[in-house]
């Protein structure tokens, strides 16, 4: 214990202080920091300032249909947009619209006096944007409403009338066949946050140190530095070791990329940005974290005992890059079955990939983040999971003692047996 623990001290002290690390750290703690800000950004050098939206409302011509929108523009719950009224299309309008005071102006325009008449925006652009078209809209359809029916209907009746009609999906519960309501408010965006958080840094986790497993146990294997290294401390020690000193880099690199991404989002202008998103974390289901950690962990494992293995057959790091790709396509082939099978979490393909245990580490997220697992699905999954870690661990373990004793060409499957059997593995 005292060696495995030495071997995980240097390894991560030893990989830490390489400029390597330090330049990837650096520029990925950046990049994640530009693209929080890109909002803002796009907003500044656009002209877009914040708060709400200055229009125009010119009431000369339907005094009574301006009135009527400003009241049920004042009922929205949350505006973005504020209301100006000018009696006419004279100057002071063409002033403030060229001063910027406003960004554009409403007008009705004179139909038959049975139809409700048309409604017009000018501006110095030859678009409005999207939330405050959809804010007038709303409005405006109320006001239409209320025309058409010439004051028959109460203010509570043309509100019901104007409310969309919400479509409750149900789902028939496998118990007793009775019916268990679902509807789109079970979906919890915290819990897609923290799915999609954690598949993107198992992925990345698995790509970066998976990599730098293997590259130093080939940079020390083909330095000879290994045959010094087998004289104090066991293969196996030194294969551990690695794994557990490289995740321990993993985790300061996702500890400094969460405090990179907490700062930023705490300033005020990006916190006014994720109020859209209505993330509340006090509704966060503790088992979709809990479980989600648990495969993190697995999964990492399992990946680095293979690149670990891989890593130890290669004499040359100029040969490193064809030896793990077979591992590299298995880590892209999960991620990308997890990404594009978030529009169906149980569907057949993801339900099978949950005992496949290269692919389940990340679709079993997907699934307890936006899906609906059975509780016998996931522990089968983890089980099979933790029985291929110990398979795969053991059978990397063996060709571990054994290819890093082998140099030259990558040896062959028939020529890698011959050398456990001589090395009584």
């Amino acid at each position: 214990m005292n060696k495995l623990s030495n071997v995980i001290g240097f390894t991560f002290k030893n990989k830490v202080k390489t400029k390597s690390f330090l330049i990837t750290t650096l520029v990925l703690a950046l990049l994640l920091t530009i693209g929080i800000h890109v909002p803002y950004f796009i907003d500044k050098f656009s002209g877009q300032e914040s708060g709400p939206v200055s229009i125009g409302l010119v009431y000369s011509d339907y005094p009574e249909l301006a009135n009527s929108l400003e009241k049920h523009h004042g009922k929205l719950a949350v505006s973005g947009l504020k209301l100006t009224k000018y009696e006419q299309t004279d100057g002071q309008l063409a002033k403030d619209l060229e001063s910027g005071k406003i960004a554009g102006y409403l007008q009705f325009v004179k139909a038959n006096e049975e139809s409700f008449p048309e409604v017009d925006y000018i501006s110095k652009k030859d678009s409005i944007k999207g939330e405050v078209q959809t804010e007038l809209q709303a409005a405006l359809q109320s006001v239409k409403t209320e025309f058409i029916t010439k004051g028959s209907l109460t203010d509570a009746q043309v509100a019901e009338l104007n409310a969309p009609v919400a479509i409750n999906v149900q789902k028939l519960s496998a118990q007793d066949g009775a019916e268990a309501s679902k509807d789109d408010n079970d979906f919890s965006p915290v819990d897609f946050a923290v799915m999609y958080a954690l598949i993107i840094l198992l992925f990345m986790t698995i790509m970066m140190t998976g990599n730098m497993i293997a590259a130093e146990v080939t940079a020390e294997k083909s330095s000879r530095i290994m045959e010094i290294l087998i004289t104090s401390t066991s293969p196996l020690t030194q294969m551990f070791g690695k794994i557990i000193g490289m995740f321990l880099i993993g985790l300061l690199q996702i500890f400094i990329f969460v405090g990179v991404v907490v700062i930023n989002l705490s300033l005020p202008y990006n916190q006014e940005s994720l109020k859209g998103y209505s993330l509340d974390f006090s509704q966060m289901d503790p088992a979709v974290l809990i479980l989600g950690l648990v495969y993190f962990i697995l999964g990492y494992f399992l990946y680095a005992t293979l690149f670990a293995a891989v890593g130890s057959l290669v004499s040359r790091t100029e040969e490193l890059g064809q030896a793990v790709m077979p591992i590299t396509m298995l880590s892209l082939a999960a991620f990308y079955i997890g990404s594009f099978s978030m529009s169906a979490p149980d569907s057949i393909l993801m339900k099978v990939s949950n005992y496949v245990p290269f692919f389940s580490p990340i679709t079993m997220i997907v699934r307890m983040g936006i899906g609906t697992p059975k509780s016998w699905e996931i522990i089968i999954s983890i089980v099979v999971l933790l029985i291929s870690i110990y398979v795969f661990g053991w059978l990397s373990a063996k060709i571990y003692r054994t290819g890093v004793l082998l140099y030259g060409k990558r040896p062959t499957f028939k020529e890698l047996r011959k050398a456990m059997k001589a090395y009584k593995i």
